[in-house]
């Protein structure tokens, strides 16, 4: 039986990210280059796009390279559509156009979102389960129903990711802010912050809020890392538990980049002990953007007919029709 082979380009954000793997789900290549702002400071949208700008190309010769591939052996070509940051979105967008156009291969619009759960099912072996999906760009509570990923709950404000960021930059620390603040919580003890869950949604940006006063009070940065953490992430612990409940289910899926907290996960898979569900997390290497989860999901997609190749900042999980579930 002939394999089929797909290119993904991933460039929602900070990373610009090149992976092939194949219909069977073998991964043949996956080369990144993620873009690092000054110390102290966030995403610049205009500078992350210029570093995606400059590095795709060599990526994907490195990735054709590392799996022995010519571009004609590619069968689809699939990008993330969306959402993201506008001039980062961009550059996937016009680069997949390019090459699917140039060699006439299929090309196949991504939900950067959804993209992160198919990785995670793959690599985890999971079958239907709550997904908790936690990154710098969203944190949303969902689950496949009728035809499409259903958002149960999400974030009113600010995700997670977002949230660890800042703090970490707010105590003068590099990027990726989730490790550094993961590290520091090791050494704190809890001091009383706020706890704000809305039914099934969360809210970060007062707990940020009331870190940062509590900062300049001259409060430790260990206690504030280790309360800040244990209050957000008890937060999701809550809400996913709930739409556990819900949907009477019996898996959790832990995916995004904050999904590589240790921290994370003990709370996520003690809770699913309790209730009896199995726990699974997306491997580290999988957690963060990647183009691998964009080629595989391209995978996946590939009977959905199409001609919209534009990319849309604001491109919801729920606004997906699921045709391959």
């Amino acid at each position: 039986m002939i394999e089929t082979i797909s290119l993904g380009i991933e460039s929602t954000a900070h990373t610009v990210g090149i992976g092939i793997i194949n219909d069977k789900g073998k991964v043949l290549a996956n080369e990144k280059s993620v873009y690092k702002p000054e110390l102290g400071k966030g995403i610049h949208p205009r500078e992350a796009g210029e570093h995606h700008s400059k590095n795709i190309v060599n990526l994907i010769k490195k990735s054709l390279k590392i799996s022995k591939l010519n571009i004609k052996d590619i069968d689809i070509i699939a990008f993330s559509k969306g959402p993201g940051l506008p001039n980062c979105l961009q550059v996937g967008a016009t680069m997949a156009r390019y090459l699917a156009f140039k060699y006439k291969k299929p090309l196949i619009p991504v939900n950067h979102c959804i993209a992160h759960i198919e990785i995670g099912k793959l690599k985890t072996k999971c079958k239907d389960p709550v997904v908790l999906y936690c990154s710098g760009g969203n944190t949303q509570i969902i689950a496949f129903t009728e035809g499409k990923y259903r958002i149960f709950g999400e974030t009113e404000d600010i995700p997670i990711g977002n949230a660890l960021d800042v703090l970490a930059r707010y105590f003068g620390l590099e990027m990726p802010g989730g490790p550094k603040i993961d590290n520091l919580a090791k050494k704190g003890k809890y001091i009383e912050l706020p706890y704000i869950v809305k039914g099934m949604d969360l809210s970060f940006s007062g707990i940020l809020t009331e870190c940062k006063k509590l900062y300049d009070k001259g409060i430790k940065k260990e206690d504030i890392a280790f309360s800040f953490v244990e209050n957000c992430f008890a937060m999701l612990t809550e809400v996913t538990e709930r739409a556990l409940a819900h949907t009477k289910k019996n898996e959790v899926l832990l995916v995004g980049g904050v999904a590589a907290s240790q921290k994370l996960k003990k709370m996520i898979k003690n809770m699913c002990k309790e209730r009896g569900a199995k726990c699974f997390s997306v491997p580290k290497e999988f957690s963060g953007d990647n183009g691998v989860m964009i080629a595989w999901n391209g995978i996946l997609s590939s009977k959905q007919k199409t001609k919209d190749y534009s990319f849309d900042k604001d491109w919801r999980t729920d606004e997906v029709d699921v045709n391959w579930i």
